[in-house]
């Protein structure tokens, strides 16, 4: 789990780029989830959280500009 002041330091693009894995990697953790094999399923709670802070960080970037 990444603190809000490491997405801060990144640019718009790397915020997309983060968050397009971020996704990704949710999508696979449901898929393991359904299947019965993934290991920690509080990975998924914190890529969630994760995503809304990239969210955050970007609409924060977007309003200043």
């Amino acid at each position: 789990m990444k603190k809000a002041s490491e997405f801060r330091a990144m640019t718009v693009d790397e915020l997309r780029v983060e968050e397009t894995n971020l996704r990704k990697e949710l999508f696979n953790l449901r898929f393991q989830q359904v299947t019965g094999e993934i290991e920690n399923p509080l990975r998924i709670k914190h890529v969630r959280k994760d995503i809304a802070r990239v969210l955050t960080v970007m609409n924060e970037k977007s309003r200043t500009q």
